[in-house]
This record gives C-alpha cells, sequence and structure tokens, in this order.
C-alpha cells in the first residue's frame, strides 16, 4: 500500500518542480518582470477606482487586486488570466445594500468568499460548459448598461454635486439639470484626468498613461487645496489609509444567506468574463485553456481575497490584455504585479492617500465609455427583431433595477431566447419514395387525402416548447381524409418528452376518427418506453411502431410497403 502512495506522492512532486521551472526561467524573467512591474502600478489606481465603483473603502479594492490576483494565479488553466475586482462586478457589489449590515466591511469580505465558493462548485461540476448558453444579445445588453451605469455613478465624484433619486439614471439627470451645484474645482481636476488619460493612452504610454494621467489630476488637486484653498476630495478624506498589508480576518458567516443572490449574480459574472480571457488570451505555448478550471481558479482568488479585506473578483480583459502586450512570458508576471503592489502599499500609503477623487472619477467614466460598443450593438440589432427585443430589454433593466437581479434576469432572457430559437428551428418534411426506390423531400401536403401514404420526417430540436411548431406543420386532417396513413419517422430522436407524445396521441386519435392510422418509426427502446408512458402506444398499437436498425431506409420501407397494404385492403 505504501509503495503506491509514494510514487503518486514523487509524481506530484515532479509536477509541481516541472511547474516551477516553466515559471522561474533565466530567459523569460525579464519580461515578465517589465510586465508584472507595468501592470502592479497600473492597478493601484484601478484598484482604488474599483473600491470606489463598488461604493466601498477603496482600499478594498486595491486590496482585493493584490491577493486576488495572486491567489487566482496558483490555480488557474490560463496563463495570462488576471483576476480584478471589475466594473461589472463592482456595480453588483454597490447594489447590494451593504451599509445596511451591521458589519458592512465583513459583509463584504463574506460576499467575496461566498462567490468564491460558488465558482469553485462551478468549476468542479464543469459549468465551463453551460457558458455557450448565454447569447450575445444578453450579453452585449449587459456590457452596454454596465458602462453606461458606470459613467452615469461617477457623475457625482466627478463634478462634486449630490444627485437626488432612486437609482443612477435619475440622479445623474437630477446632477446635470442642476449644474450650477457643481463644485467647479472638483470638476476641473477630473476634465483634466479625462483629458490627460484620453491624450495619453494614443501615445506609446498606452495603458500605463492611466497611471499618469490620474497622478496629475491628483497633483493639480493638492495645489488647488494647498494654494487656492479648494475642497477637492482625495482617498484620505474618506477612508483610512493603511501604512501595512492586512492581517486575515473572518468574514460574517450569518449574512451568508441574505448574500446569496448578489454571489450568485457575482459568480455568473465573473465567470462569464474570465471565459472571455481563456478564449481571447492565448497560452504562449500553445496548450488550450480549460474554463472550468479557470472557474477554481477564480474562486481561489475571491476566498484569498475575502479573508484579506478585499471586495470580490473575476477575469479581467483589460489588465490580461496589459499584461501580454507589455511582454510578459509565464504567469510569475502576476506575481511580479501582486509584489509591485503590495511595496506600494508597505512603502507609499501616504502618496495613495492623496489621490484624488475626481481623477478616479475620471478613469473610471473612460474605462465605463470604452465598454460600449456600437458595432457590437448594430451587429446584434442585424441579427433580427428577438435578439435585439432581448438586447434592449436587459439593458433597460440592467439600468433600472440592482445589478444582483438584473444579471439572473439576463439569465432568464438568456434561456428564454435560447428555448424560443430552438423551438423555431424545428422543419417537418415529406418523404417520397418513388416506384425505382429512390426518395426525395418536399414541403408536407397541406391535408390528408383519401388512400395515401404519407412519410413525414422533422427536422431540428424535439422539445417541449417546439412541440406546438410541430403539431402546426403536420398536415390537416379534415372531411376528404379517409383509409389513409401517417408515418413519422424519429431516427436519431433519443428524447420525446410528454409534450409530443401528446401531440402524436392526438393526431392519432383525429386519423382513426377519420378511419386513418398513424405509424411510428423509432430507433432505441428508450423512446419506445416514453411513447407508452403517454399513452400513445396503447392508442395505434404495437404493431404500429416500427424500430430502425442500422440499415438506412429499412424501417422506412417496411412501414410504407405495409402502409401500402393496409390502404389495399381498406379499398377492396
Amino acid at each position: 500500500m505504501e509503495q503506491p502512495f509514494l510514487k503518486a506522492t514523487i509524481g506530484s512532486g515532479r509536477q509541481l518542480l516541472r511547474r516551477v521551472r516553466d515559471v522561474f526561467r533565466r530567459e523569460t524573467l525579464g519580461r515578465d518582470a517589465v510586465a508584472g512591474t507595468v501592470l502592479g502600478i497600473e492597478s493601484v489606481p484601478d484598484g482604488l477606482a474599483s473600491g470606489l465603483l463598488a461604493g466601498v473603502n477603496p482600499i478594498s479594492g486595491l486590496y482585493a487586486y493584490l491577493f486576488g490576483m495572486l491567489g487566482a494565479a496558483c490555480f488557474s488553466s490560463s496563463t495570462f488570466l488576471a483576476v480584478q475586482a471589475t466594473g461589472a462586478m463592482a456595480l453588483v457589489v454597490a447594489d447590494t445594500g451593504l451599509e445596511t449590515y451591521a458589519e458592512p466591511d465583513r459583509a463584504l469580505f463574506m460576499l467575496a468568499v461566498l462567490t468564491g465558493i460558488i465558482m469553485i462548485v462551478a468549476g468542479a461540476l464543469r459549468g465551463g460548459r453551460l457558458l455557450r448558453f448565454v447569447p450575445t444579445a444578453v450579453m452585449t445588453g449587459f456590457v452596454t448598461a454596465v458602462g453606461v451605469n458606470i459613467v452615469l455613478g461617477q457623475l457625482s465624484n466627478f463634478t462634486g454635486a449630490d444627485g437626488q433619486g432612486d437609482n443612477r439614471v435619475t440622479r445623474a439627470v437630477d446632477i446635470v439639470i442642476h449644474f450650477w451645484r457643481f463644485d467647479w474645482p472638483t470638476t476641473l481636476v477630473g476634465l483634466v484626468t479625462t483629458a490627460v488619460i484620453i491624450w495619453l493612452t494614443n501615445t506609446r504610454l498606452r495603458s500605463f498613461g492611466l497611471v499618469v494621467a490620474v497622478v496629475a489630476g491628483s497633483l493639480l488637486a493638492f495645489a488647488m487645496n494647498t494654494v487656492w484653498g479648494a475642497s477637492v476630495l482625495v482617498v484620505s478624506d474618506i477612508a483610512k489609509i493603511p501604512s501595512g498589508l492586512p492581517m486575515p480576518v473572518l468574514p460574517s458567516f450569518a449574512d451568508a444567506g441574505s448574500l446569496l443572490v448578489p454571489a450568485l449574480s457575482l459568480a455568473f459574472v465573473g465567470l462569464v468574463q474570465g471565459a472571455a480571457v481563456s478564449a481571447g488570451v492565448p497560452n504562449p505555448n500553445g496548450r488550450r485553456s480549460d474554463p472550468s478550471r479557470d472557474f477554481v481558479g477564480q474562486g481561489a482568488g475571491n476566498i484569498v481575497a475575502g479573508i484579506f479585506q478585499g471586495m470580490p473578483v473575476g477575469g479581467s480583459m483589460s489588465a490580461s490584455a496589459l499584461i501580454t502586450a507589455s511582454g510578459a512570458r509565464t504567469r510569475l508576471s502576476l506575481f511580479i504585479a501582486s509584489a509591485v503592489m503590495a511595496f506600494v502599499v508597505l512603502v507609499a500609503s501616504g502618496v495613495v492617500a492623496y489621490v484624488a477623487m475626481p481623477a478616479l472619477a475620471a478613469l473610471l467614466i473612460v474605462v465605463g465609455v470604452g465598454a460600449i460598443k456600437p458595432a457590437r450593438v448594430k451587429s446584434v440589432a442585424k441579427t433580427g427583431i428577438l435578439q435585439t427585443s432581448i438586447m434592449v430589454v436587459t439593458f433597460a433593466l440592467t439600468l433600472i433595477i440592482p445589478l444582483q437581479f438584473a444579471v439572473l434576469v439576463g439569465v432568464g432572457l438568456g434561456i428564454i431566447l435560447f428555448v424560443a430559437q430552438q423551438s423555431n428551428r424545428l422543419r417537418v418534411r415529406q418523404m417520397l419514395i418513388e416506384p425505382d426506390g429512390r426518395r426525395r423531400e418536399q414541403d408536407p401536403v397541406a391535408m390528408v387525402g383519401s388512400a395515401e401514404a404519407i412519410v413525414l420526417q422533422p427536422y431540428g430540436s424535439l422539445f417541449f416548447a417546439s412541440a406546438p411548431v410541430f403539431e402546426s406543420q403536420l398536415p390537416r386532417i379534415g372531411d376528404a381524409t379517409r383509409s389513409s396513413v401517417v408515418i413519422i419517422r424519429l431516427r436519431g430522436v433519443d428524447r420525446l418528452g410528454l409534450a409530443f407524445v401528446e401531440v402524436l396521441g392526438r393526431y392519432a386519435h383525429e386519423l382513426a376518427e377519420h378511419d386513418s392510422s398513424l405509424r411510428v418509426i423509432v430507433t432505441n427502446e428508450a423512446l419506445v418506453a416514453e411513447l407508452a408512458a403517454g399513452g400513445l402506444i396503447s392508442e395505434i398499437g404495437e404493431e404500429s411502431i416500427y424500430r430502425g436498425n442500422e440499415w438506412l431506409g429499412d424501417a422506412v420501407r417496411r412501414a410504407y410497403t405495409d402502409a401500402e397494404s393496409w390502404i389495399a385492403e381498406r379499398d377492396a
């Protein structure tokens, strides 16, 4: 018993050493160090901005970036999957109402841990396969509304004016129409930061220009506050900036039940964004990423972030693209990015305290505008009225209701859209058998006539939602129907469901009332059991069920020959 265990242990150790050697290579260390440093420095203002967007202590956003990225890098299959507190997830946190809890901070940490647990369970159950059921129309409407929400939600920090209203839209409208309430020094800092961001991101600095722009805006705010006596808010005005790394804390387990819905929404958003990174940022060795394993990595990142006083995190396409564009070669770059952030927290916490709030708001507004993709909206609009309607409804709901519910509604709309599309794909064709044995297909005849043998072949998804579509395409039965046989070929169909069996039962009963009959061709016994359970076999008789075999067309030939003989006997 000890020898197999020893071999397995040695094998696991060798795999671990191999992975360590793949990361710590001299030829890639330099590029990884540069890329990690760029991402680490850029993530400091970005993390603070995410905390601001979420309506929590901005330091929680910073810790989420630091520890979430570190935890996920240990387990994900995607080499460059950077896990951060994304804008969409921050908005879900903002709509959760953490301020109503007895201990808002511990409730936030519990939300991150609970989100991580859900992600890990989804990964263990191979949930990556389910993301293909999320339609583009739903995600386009959701992401577009998230971009608009980010912009609207930062107008107060950008202008220094408070808006009145029940949601971001009404508060933003109130701020804009009462523009004379703007704090103009605050607005000037926001405008200058925005201009510098737009300018620098179009230069060689690119994403690093975000850091320079926030620094420039904060220097302007410092000068206005000290020289001209302005009152531009900085990070230290709303949060205490620690001078060291956080100690682990226990989340508030008593709040787990009430946080389940937002945790589910956060997990869904994070998993979808992480899957987009897995598909869009390939591994350098050419090996395909495993979305389910990336789920586990994101879950681990959330648990680590929650334990170390951070907010929920998920896969970030922008951060992953930044680190690859900066020349990263291995996942060591992600560890270096976390180390750089830790260094900033330890050494430069006093500098972080002077980061201007309107500068962070400007950064978020630019990010929000960038999330709005008119070309993607236009492409969805061209696909049809159904997809366009789903996109518009998702967009509107995401704007006016809390995001944790909007996400779940979007998932429901996606399921409805999938069911509607699959049901509308069903098509029934009539197979004509020529005297020489050749067969051809055409649209079914409108009505079953007298002494006819009609073979019907349905194509598409046969499930409960498509049963009415199938029934509407069957030839009608009327006064002219007499002594005819309708043969329905269900080759390759494993399951029908009772809704379909009931349709067949009604059709068989109506045929029998006009001295005609229904025959069914099946290829597996599970389907026969379904037909029996639904009462169809007792309606038409066991002899009317034809079982297919490995010979294509053999069951059709037998059923058609028997139908012609039955018709001939009736006409004799």
